[in-house]
Parts: structure tokens; sequence; C-alpha cells
């Protein structure tokens, strides 16, 4: 992987555009999108069954058999999969939470992001499980308003500082698009102050594009004067440290499953086919035979010993079979480390414990995401705090925000609401709200409970009588 440092060094970058165009060739002909495009097919159900084929061999040729009866059976593991860990760890809204006295701060942010945002973050997260990354936009508009969108991790090559890829200094998206009826490549180069943008010309070359009016051009205009963020106004958000599929962990599994089923399927067929065998018959035409049975459902044989018809029936090993997709089904939730609901282990009403313990493997393989996404959305209220100040004239710091993401999971509202009683006075109130089975939003509820507290001193308001008045009697 090459660094910002390195291509500097080697003069193949400025400090806003890219020197030698030879590089944008090179940087995207190496970036391998296979494990993307891969993760998303199975999504899909588009599993690697679909294009088997059957051959046979003749004359010592591999020759394709379109005669055999070839089932191509897709499961969609991969998917449920990917939607249980999405509704489990961001279906419901994440909770954004200013510091202490900083109510209008945190009102500002959920103002800016929206109900569009919980949307876009189920997204990312789907996304993220099916590529292994995904990247965030983040811009604003003509209207001036901030915005953010979704751009596949497939256009994206991300340029790091160093190999530990910590600090990103630029981005190269690339993406096709139509010029005089033929298709080309545009490059966009995002650095921390501006964007570049270049067009494959005729020769295959990267050249600046002329449609632009200015280019480079700022990140952004406010005031119809021009502005960079002094960052890249892109976030990834990485499904874990490798940035790999969920699908790798699984897809083997999931090949032999639909294989078995889809073979079983073939047999199942074929046997419907049975194989007559013909002793002494006095005919020498097979046609003949096949039409007498049919029509006189009966056949004539010559007396000699020996003479009939016998059949031949394939057997075939459904117990076996069974055996080995019910080992495949709890391998495929065992190493996709999901929650197999079908499991009844635990009886008709588990425990909260027993209920943690069946999702425990979904919350490890979601809390690494979850540390993820944490520091990409911190990165984004980082660009959503900068708007404020700049159109509010404010100057706060999005380092104060708490970012609590509130699992999703069956659990035991019995259990879970006694101890959020007993928890009274032990934590504070907006922890037990927040992790109340009931509480949908955490702000507006503790907002309910103030109004409410109000209300009752208000009530009971001058209803008792004061010391001195206990002294007169």
């Amino acid at each position: 992987m090459i660094t910002y440092q390195e291509l500097l060094e080697q003069k193949l970058i400025s400090e806003s555009k890219i020197t030698d165009s030879s590089i944008i060739k090179d940087l995207i002909s190496e970036h391998d999108t296979s494990q993307m495009i891969e993760g998303e097919r199975y999504y899909y159900n588009d599993n690697d069954i679909k294009d088997r084929k059957q051959y046979y061999y003749k004359d010592g040729m591999k020759v394709e058999d379109d005669t055999k009866p070839n089932n191509k059976i897709p499961h969609n593991w991969h998917k449920l999969l990917v939607d249980q860990k999405v509704a489990y760890l961001v279906g419901k809204p994440v909770v954004l939470q200013a510091g202490e006295g900083q109510k209008e701060y945190t009102d500002k942010l959920n103002l800016i992001l929206g109900e569009e945002w919980d949307d876009t973050l189920n997204e990312l997260a789907k996304n993220a499980s099916n590529k292994g990354t995904e990247w965030l936009h983040v811009y604003i508009n003509k209207e001036g308003l901030f915005k953010f969108i979704i751009i596949p991790a497939e256009e994206i090559i991300s340029i790091y500082d160093t190999s530990l890829q910590e600090n990103l200094e630029a981005v190269l998206r690339y993406y096709l698009v139509e010029v005089n009826g033929q298709e080309r490549i545009r490059v966009e180069w995002w650095t921390r102050n501006n964007v570049t943008y270049y067009i494959q010309d005729d020769d295959g070359n990267f050249v600046l594009d002329d449609t632009e009016p200015v280019n480079p051009a700022p990140h952004f205009y406010y005031n119809d004067e021009g502005y960079g963020w002094t960052k890249v106004p892109f976030i990834e958000f990485p499904n874990n440290e490798e940035r790999v599929s969920d699908l790798k962990f699984v897809k083997e599994l999931i090949d032999a499953y639909d294989k078995n089923v889809s073979d079983l399927a073939n047999n199942l067929d074929e046997v419907q086919e049975i194989i007559t065998v013909l002793k002494g018959y006095e005919g020498t035409d097979l046609t003949e035979f096949k039409e007498n049975l049919r029509y006189y459902k009966a056949i004539k044989v010559t007396g000699e010993q020996g003479s009939g018809v016998d059949k031949l029936e394939q057997s075939i090993p459904i117990e076996a079979r069974k055996e080995m997709l019910d080992r495949l089904e709890e391998n495929i939730f065992l190493f996709g480390q999901g929650v197999n609901l079908k499991t009844d282990r635990f009886g008709n009403s588990p425990s909260g414990v027993a209920l943690k313990f069946l999702y425990s493997q979904l919350d490890h393989k979601a809390s690494i995401m979850e540390r993820k996404f944490r520091k990409a959305i911190k990165r984004l209220l980082w660009f959503a705090t900068e708007y404020i100040n700049i159109i509010d004239n404010k100057d706060y710091d999005s380092t104060t925000v708490q970012v609590t993401f509130r699992k999703t999971m069956i659990t035991n509202d019995k259990e879970d609401t006694e101890i959020a009683a007993q928890s009274k006075g032990i934590i504070s109130d907006e922890t037990i709200v927040a992790n109340h089975p009931w509480v949908e939003d955490v702000a507006e509820e503790l907002d309910r409970l103030k109004k409410q507290e109000e209300e009752y001193l208000k009530r009971f308001e001058g209803n008792y009588p004061s010391l001195g008045d206990e002294g007169d009697e």
C-alpha cells in the first residue's frame, strides 16, 4: 500500500494535484474490488451454485451436459447473518449526547443529521458487512446545508499518511461516465483543502477535466467564498480491522450447503426414471417396448427360462444428507457468529442470562464493528460541528459528544425493568433510561421525566403547613 508521503517523495503528486497521471492508472489497476463484489452477490442470493454446469466425457473431451437435471438452489445465509448483525447493532437509533449543559449543541447536531442519518447508518453497516468497508462523503449543498452521502467502496482508493492508516491525506474516487457516446473513467482527487477532477482521454491517459469551471476546486462555498475543510471530507466505516467481508468466514460452508441441497434435488429428479432390465424380450425396438408399456400397461415376453422384466432403483441416502445439512447449518451460525433462532436449548421462556449466552457470538462480532463505527461517527461529528461553528459563530467541541449504540436483542423485559428499578441512586438516571427496554428516544424520555417532576412539585406546592404553623398549634 503506497502512502501519501511516498507519493510526495516520488514527485507523483503535489499538495493539491497529481503531477504524474500514470499513478492514476497504477492505483486503479491495483485496486482489488473482487471481495466487495462477491459479498454483495451473496447478499442478494446470487451464489456460486447458480453458475454450476454439468459435464461428461465424450471421446476424451469434457462436454457440457444440458440433458441431466442440474438444480441450482442458492440459500441466503449471508443476508440472514448480515441483517441480524445490522438490526442488532443499529436497529435502534444511535444516541448522540453532548456534555453536561450543552443541550443546545446536542439539539443542533440531531437537527443537522436528522432522521436520514439513522437510515444511512443502517446502509453503512450493511454495506461494510458485505464489502469489508464503506465510505461516507460530507458536503455543503447549493442551499448551504450540511449533507452526507454514501460512496461505494468500489470507487474509493484511500491514501493515508503511513501504513498504519491513521490520518487520511487523500482520496482518489473513480467511476464511469459517458463522454460523446463513449464510456470514460472520471477521477476525483480529494485532499485536505480542495478537489481536482480528471477525465480519461482517447488514449486512455488522464487529463484535467476542462468541463469544470474551477479545477482544482474548493470543498464548498459559503457566501460565494470557497473553503476547504482542512480534512479530507470522506469517512471510512470499516467492518473490522482487516477490512474483510463477513462472507469470508462462511462462504465455503454456504457453497457446500447449496451443493448438497442441489445434488439431492438432482437425485430426486433422476430417481423417477427407473432403469428397466429386459430379459428374453422378443422385440428389438426399445421405442416399441416403451409405447406398449405406456398403452397396454403390460408387455409380452417369451416363455424361455429367465425371461422377464426387472428394474433397478437408485437408493438415496436421505438421512446422511439430512445430518450433513444440519451440521452445515450449525457451523454457518457458529463461524458466522449469528443467532440460530431455531434452537430449543433454552426452553419457552429463557432467562436473561440464557438469552445473553445465545447472543454472545453475535454481540462479539457486532462489538468489533461498533468500535470501528464509533471512531467513524466521531469524525462525522467533527465535520458537523465545524459547520455549526461557522454558521452560528460557536466554538463547540465535537470531542465532548458521547456516542451510544443501543443494541437490539430478544430480552426478558421483566428482569431488565427490575434491574433498572434497583439501579436507581446507584447510577445516573440517564444511564438507566438509555438501557430501559421500553425507551426509544433517550433525550425525549429524560425531558418527559423532568416535566413530570416539575408538575409533581407544582401540584403539591403550598399543600403542606410550614414548621411555624405547626409551632402555633
